[in-house]
């Protein structure tokens, strides 16, 4: 099975992309207002006060980019934000907006006042970025008419507008479009109390019985991501319907998600196939990128952009200048006995 495009591959239960099924339930599910929105305790309370101040002024509020892994909220905040302004959102995307024309008119038809939600902003194309650049700053894009020496430039005023980008790579943004943006926020991966909290609201909201130890079993495997954490608790829940009484226990939790191949630290099969391979094929390594792909039957893009990520950060897979090697926590992970250090002489080499 090829992982390449989570999007499109919802059997990947703890992929951090949405699919349909998920847009729908997070639409169900997401908090209205930052009083109701869970974790982030920074950047909400950063965010409060850019709001506040700006209805105060009765100005709109400072153009905001938010930055961090996907599942995180960064769609819930723009909502919020807008909710929190009283102004309507209108919803893109980077790779939707190809062309500078296409940025135009999205910008010539907003309203005085409204949100523009930009996700995955870096993804843009340079002429719509270049566009983009005076459109925040001064509220205004020049539109070219016709081609060739004959081509005519015509300014159109825009009405103020709040841009919200969203980016899962920070640093693909040029400067020149970050340092336009008014607030900055940077999301983090939750905790595990902070998951439990979430999962516990939306049980609440799904009508699920759920209790304590349930819920901890299920943010302890959830990759601490928001997505992740629902989507999990929409697959115990039918686990628990069909094959217990209905109610989520630890017992129920672990069973449910053992089915499904998501173990105690969230790792699913692709991530235990990588370390599998690069411990007992390879030692632990070092092994470079394409082999292990190869090892696993993988795309090398799949094992570099799907499962390293969680796996680095999980502190099981470090990444060298001669290759991946696995550290001692992946061993102890799966269970498996280290080689002795004269078997693998500089192991962790760079």
């Amino acid at each position: 099975m090829n992982w390449d495009d989570e999007s499109t591959n919802p059997t990947r239960v703890v992929g951090p992309a949405a699919d349909g099924e998920d847009r729908a339930v997070e639409a169900a599910l997401r908090p209205k207002d930052l009083g109701e929105f869970v974790g982030q305790e920074r950047v909400r309370t950063q965010l409060d006060l850019v709001l506040k101040a700006a209805r105060a002024r009765g100005a709109t509020a400072d153009h905001v980019l938010l930055s961090g892994a996907p599942g995180l909220g960064k769609t819930t905040l723009s909502m919020i934000i807008a909710a929190e302004m009283g102004a309507p959102i209108r919803i893109t995307s980077g790779p939707a907006i190809q062309h500078a024309g296409d940025l135009a008119a999205i910008l010539s038809s907003l309203a005085e006042g409204e949100v523009l939600f930009l996700d995955e902003i870096h993804r843009m194309s340079r002429p719509a970025e270049e566009m983009l650049y005076m459109a925040m700053e001064d509220f205004r894009v020049d539109v070219v008419v016709g081609k060739g020496p004959g081509a005519t430039a015509i300014p159109l005023e825009l009405p103020p507008f709040t841009l919200v980008g969203a980016t899962t790579r920070a640093g693909l943004l040029p400067p020149p479009l970050r340092d336009r943006f008014g607030f900055t926020g940077h999301m983090e991966f939750y905790s595990p109390a902070e998951l439990e909290r979430v999962i516990h609201r939306s049980a609440r909201l799904l009508e699920v019985d759920i209790a304590d130890q349930g819920a901890a079993e299920i943010a302890g495997r959830s990759r601490g991501t928001p997505r992740i954490a629902n989507r999990l608790l929409r697959r115990v829940r039918d686990y628990a319907q069909v094959r217990a009484d209905g109610v989520i226990t630890r017992e129920v939790a672990a069973r449910a998600l053992e089915v499904y191949e998501v173990d105690a630290r969230g790792l699913d099969r692709l991530d235990r196939a990588v370390l599998t391979a690069l411990l007992t094929l390879f030692g632990g390594g070092p092994v470079g990128l394409s082999t292990l792909a190869v090892a696993v039957g993988e795309e090398r893009e799949t094992v570099e952009e799907v499962a390293e990520p969680f796996l680095v950060r999980e502190g099981l897979l470090a990444r060298t200048p001669r290759g991946r090697v696995a550290t001692p926590a992946a061993w102890a992970h799966l269970g498996l006995t280290p080689p002795t250090a004269s078997g693998q002489p500089g192991l962790f080499a760079e």
